[in-house]
Order: structure tokens, then sequence, then C-alpha cells
């Protein structure tokens, strides 16, 4: 591997010690970089990689669980029973919206959600 670059003093320092199976993972990695990274090199670049990458797919789910549940939510006043008052169609749309009981504890899309 490169020599590490110099450590400038605007940053401030962060250490870790990985497991030898996580340092083997990161020199690895670095190996098959061209440029052939120090190993705080590949760490920075490694940190920065996972940390877009994890921005990126937080943001895609919701918004296509978002578009799912304004989807179900319009079919669902769609084929609502107009005959019953305003406040059970309401009851009724959430019920099915939210699933039944016994498997809202598996869902994996509303594990962190509290029940309502």
């Amino acid at each position: 591997m490169k020599k590490p670059t110099k450590v400038t003093d605007k940053d401030p320092m962060m250490g870790f010690r990985p497991p030898p199976a996580l340092r083997a993972s990161i020199v690895r990695w670095a190996e098959t970089q061209p440029d052939r990274p120090s190993l705080s090199e590949a760490v920075r670049r490694l940190v920065e990689i996972g940390l877009s990458a994890k921005a990126r797919s937080r943001r895609q789910p919701s918004t296509k669980a978002e578009k799912a549940d304004e989807m179900a939510s319009q079919q669902l006043d769609r084929l609502a029973d107009h005959t019953a008052t305003a406040e059970e169609q309401a009851s009724r749309k959430r019920r099915l919206l939210k699933g039944p009981e016994e498997f809202q504890g598996v869902r994996k899309d509303r594990r962190n959600k509290p029940r309502q």
C-alpha cells in the first residue's frame, strides 16, 4: 500500500480498532483500487461511500412506500361503502391500510413505526 498522506490539523482525528477480518476486508478493497490508497485513506473512502449510499437508499424506499400508500388510499376511496358515515369509512380505511393485527408485527415497512 501507499504511504499515508500527511495529516492536517484541520480535521479531528478519529480512530477505531477493527477486528482482523474487517481490517483484512478493508485491505483487500484498497488493493483493488487503481491508486492503491493507504489503510486510513481506504477507511475514509469506504465511510464516504457508505454514508452516501445510506442517504440514497433511505429516501428511495420511503418515496415508494408513500406512493404505494397513496395509491392504496385512492383505491379504497373508490371502493368505499358510500352509505356508511364518514367516520365509519375512515375507520374501515385505516384498518385496511394497517392490515390485520396478527401481521402488523411482521411487516418490514412498519417495523419501527409505533402502533396507532
